[in-house]
């Protein structure tokens, strides 16, 4: 991470499109604290975070039950071990310091997704809120990052700023911060910062209580609260167009654009989107990817309305009420799951929320929105309702070797499959099963591997028990399950972000063997275990099954379907076939599979102010493809390489090697 701080931190002018200058220069007029003013932290213990947001609050005249929900809503009270959100938010006030390290293109395509920045947006201080706190209080900004009572410190000093500025005092009831917690969404459209503040008090409202990760209790009270709202009127927010929204009518659903704007001269500097017009051209949509924010609800649509963050989604969805803002027409093709590929035939749905937290934000409201629209999205666009079509980010492929491993894991192994998918389908279709496919199943709420998270490279930490998705995969059956005696099927085995060792609720796999109380499957090119008595943590599957055709010994897998070179047209250079060595599928083994399906690469390489009048095609080839279940992930294997396996009657479930 870049660390130096001194010319983003020292020339901090609020340009949130250019129009929050003063706010700025009300900060920095203010007098900034010594560091021999800097407060101790609390001492050690359960109730040490709680004390705190109270000190703090003493501190800086912040009413404790604004600090306490301003910080529940933008981090859950969690430090994080002083590691950053995908947003750049530090701690459990989510100060930002965002540089170009924190950036990521999720476009997917084979161009370097760091050679198209330009210069970092060091004039936004929404970006900066970590800097800013520090100068006021006096202290380097690591201290804000490492130490979480310095960080609620440092939203306090920021709130009590926010409400000089909108009031020129501070305010004499809790009713009168509502413009200071406006501010503090960063957000400079109406409704993303309105929203913000209305959930902020929300939460104060209906109170809130959880222990964190690091075994902080912490409660916020419940009181009657009402907002006075006449104390954001002042301030400078943008009211975007009315759009017309894509969503079901029993979702509460809004229209938020992404960013769709050019950063630079060139025109292959741009953000957030590419413009289409699905489905027509062949640019069919079969996916919709699950996601998680890995931040709040407020700071991911601020970022999606940064064409510099390179990144978005059509659609996000709120934790505490299930509401929805749609972001970008599903015509179009967002930046979300880091394959264009994938990108071109998906629509994204991004969950507030943080994978390792879980239940924390995958709230009831939240499940049951997006199961509706879902649903909604799928009936349109006749996307199957099964996990080989609404998958999670985690199960999407990487577009080259180089990036397979580096792919997302959300929404991680706390997101309830089973449950999400009967709310999409209703009651389950009845379906022809073939006996020698089974569907991973395990029971939710039973469920609770032991597993170990790394917020950095040198602290890594038992995670808290809690409701799992998936079964951990052995190279070989042992005793039982409580006396495990062969190794997990990778390294590093237990980390919850791991997904190369885990097979997860709904996806479907071959049997490949069966011993005991143990059933293997193939599993990425190998036999891979799992414990299984009674047949408790799987379903029959359905489905087809494909084998390495006869005489090959092995055959490729890719992470995108594009057609033959031959398709492409004049002008138009034909994208590489890259395979995800070193992955294979070995002669004997068979995989799930659907399909046929045609090739194609969606071009796109360039911002243009329309659709119309621009270069923008889909490329239809030849060359017929079959998705396979090959591990966590989907590949996509050529159908010349292929044989189908005929369903066996009765089925053996144990292929002839």
């Amino acid at each position: 991470m870049n660390t130096n701080r001194a010319e983003s931190g020292g020339a901090l002018r609020w340009s949130l499109a250019g129009a929050w200058t003063g706010v700025a220069l009300a900060l920095l007029s203010l007098p900034a604290l010594g560091a021999e003013d800097v407060a101790p932290a609390p001492a050690g213990g359960p109730t040490s975070l709680q004390s705190a947001f109270a000190a703090a609050a003493r501190e800086f005249g912040v009413p404790e039950s604004l600090l306490l929900s301003v910080s529940y809503n933008v981090s859950r009270w969690e430090h994080h071990s002083g590691a950053p959100s995908t947003s750049g938010g530090y701690g459990p006030m989510h100060l930002t310091h965002v540089d170009d390290a924190q950036r990521i293109s999720l476009k997917g395509d084979d161009a370097d997704p760091y050679s198209q920045y330009g210069t970092p947006e060091e004039d936004d201080p929404s970006l900066h809120t970590l800097d800013t706190a520090a100068r006021l209080l006096g202290v380097e900004p690591e201290v804000l990052e490492r130490d979480p009572a310095q960080n609620i410190r440092g939203g306090a000093v920021l709130l009590a700023q926010y409400a000089r500025y909108t009031l020129g005092r501070m305010p004499g009831s809790v009713a009168d911060w509502y413009g200071a917690v406006v501010l503090f969404s960063g957000s400079s459209e109406k409704s993303t910062a309105l929203d913000f503040a209305d959930t902020v008090y929300a939460t104060v409202r209906e109170g809130a209580s959880r222990t964190t990760s690091d075994g902080q209790a912490v409660t916020l009270r419940p009181s009657s609260i009402t907002p006075n709202p006449l104390t954001a009127a002042p301030l400078p927010l943008r009211i975007t167009a009315n759009t017309s929204t894509e969503c079901p009518s029993w979702v509460s659903c809004e229209f938020i654009p992404a960013a769709y704007a050019q950063n630079s001269a060139s025109a292959s500097d741009y953000g957030n989107y590419d413009l289409a017009q699905r489905p027509a051209g062949g640019v069919d949509v079969r996916y919709i990817v699950i996601h998680d924010t890995e931040g709040s609800y407020a700071s991911t649509l601020t970022v999606f309305q940064r064409p510099t963050y390179k990144a978005s989604a059509h659609y996000v969805v709120r934790s505490s009420d299930g509401h929805v803002a749609q972001m970008i027409s599903t015509e179009h093709v967002s930046w979300h799951a880091g394959n264009w590929y994938v990108n071109a035939h998906s629509v994204g749905i991004e969950h507030e929320g943080v994978a390792i937290e879980g239940a924390a934000w995958y709230s009831e409201n939240l499940y049951r929105a997006s199961a509706r629209l879902t649903r909604y999205l799928a009936l349109r666009f006749n996307v199957p309702l099964d996990r080989e079509h609404i998958i999670g980010h985690d199960n999407v492929p990487g577009t080259s070797t180089t990036n397979q491993a580096t792919m997302h894991w959300d929404p991680g192994p706390f997101w309830d499959w089973n449950h999400y998918m009967e709310l999409v389908r209703g009651v389950d279709p009845v379906e022809p099963t073939n006996p020698d496919i089974v569907k991973i199943s395990p029971d939710f709420q039973t469920n609770m591997p032991a597993m170990t998270y790394c917020y950095a490279a040198n602290d890594c930490r038992a995670v808290s028990a809690q409701a799992s998705n998936f079964l951990y995969l052995y190279t070989a059956p042992s005793l039982s399950a409580s006396l495990i005696t062969n190794p997990f099927i990778t390294d590093t085995p237990s980390r919850a972000s791991n997904w190369a060792n885990k097979a997860s609720t709904g996806q479907q796999y071959a049997l490949a063997d069966h011993q005991g109380d143990w059933d293997a499957i193939w599993f990425s090119g190998q036999k891979a275990w799992f414990y299984n008595p009674g047949q408790v943590n799987t379903r029959p599957g359905s489905g087809v099954l494909v084998t390495p055709k006869a005489g090959k010994t092995s055959i490729p897998l890719y992470g995108r379907a594009y057609p033959e070179a031959a398709a492409y047209p004049v002008g138009i250079t034909p994208q590489s076939f890259i395979p995800l060595t070193p992955y294979s599928i070995p002669a004997g083994q068979r995989y799930v599979a659907s399909g046929p399906l045609a090739g194609d690469y969606y071009y796109s390489p360039t911002y243009t102010p329309t659709f119309e009048g621009s270069n923008k095609r889909d490329v239809a080839g030849q060359l017929l493809y079959y998705q396979v279940n090959f591990n966590h992930r989907i590949a996509y294997v050529l159908a010349s390489d292929v044989d189908l396996v005929p369903v066996a009657v009765g089925g053996s479930g144990f292929p002839l090697e």
